[in-house]
């Protein structure tokens, strides 16, 4: 079998996700820095692999890529105990997956892209102005959720935490601030606390 390739930009959190579970679940990989700052996306070899220019890409054999960060966690996970078999709980999984990508990552990743990555705040003053209440929304609707449970589907660690911890751990770059939220603060000591662990910037040997 071949090495997996993951084309990756650290600080990124749809990046993350894939590594994270990558890391977790102990399966080799190599990872390939694509600079986003520096348009690297945007270059002829990088659109070969993804018409749409964007990280991340897992190169699953040679010249078999797959796109999409919650789609490669769902391709990885399959037959692991990140994704639950039971058709209901899968589907649970899948309902998170796809509130992070529509309802939380437009609002709170971006945001933290515009400020933290871009350093741009001022220039984006009245854009973060108009995603504010929509990330703040879906922030409460997972303190909700997980105000009497430990994970978001059956009380286990599954890719639907992965998915949403990306980008809400480190939502104060993006100007968010946690402390109203008792229950994702504490949600996100528990993921920490996950067997091999690895932190967003964390560099890999």
């Amino acid at each position: 079998m071949e090495t997996l390739r993951l084309y990756d930009f650290l600080p990124s959190g749809n990046g993350y996700k894939v590594r994270l579970l990558l890391t977790q679940i102990g399966m080799p990989f190599e990872r390939v820095e694509v600079n986003i700052l520096k348009g690297e996306t945007r270059y002829p070899e990088f659109l070969s692999k993804n018409y749409n220019g964007k990280i991340p890409i897992l190169e699953i054999e040679t010249e078999k890529y797959l796109t999409e960060s919650n789609a490669i966690m769902v391709y990885l996970s399959e037959g692991t105990e990140f994704l639950p078999y039971d058709r209901f709980l899968r589907a649970q999984v899948l309902q998170w997956l796809f509130f992070e990508q529509n309802s939380h990552e437009p609002f709170i990743a971006t945001s933290r892209f515009w400020i933290s990555l871009l350093g741009k705040a001022e220039e984006y003053k009245q854009a973060l102005e108009q995603k504010r209440e929509s990330g703040y929304a879906a922030l409460r609707v997972m303190d909700k959720h997980l105000s009497n449970r430990k994970f978001f589907v059956e009380e286990r660690y599954t890719i639907a935490d992965i998915g949403l911890f990306a980008y809400t751990h480190v939502a104060h770059e993006g100007g968010f601030d946690l402390t109203p939220f008792p229950a994702i603060q504490a949600w996100i000591e528990r993921v920490k606390a996950q067997p091999r662990y690895i932190s967003i910037t964390q560099e890999l040997i």
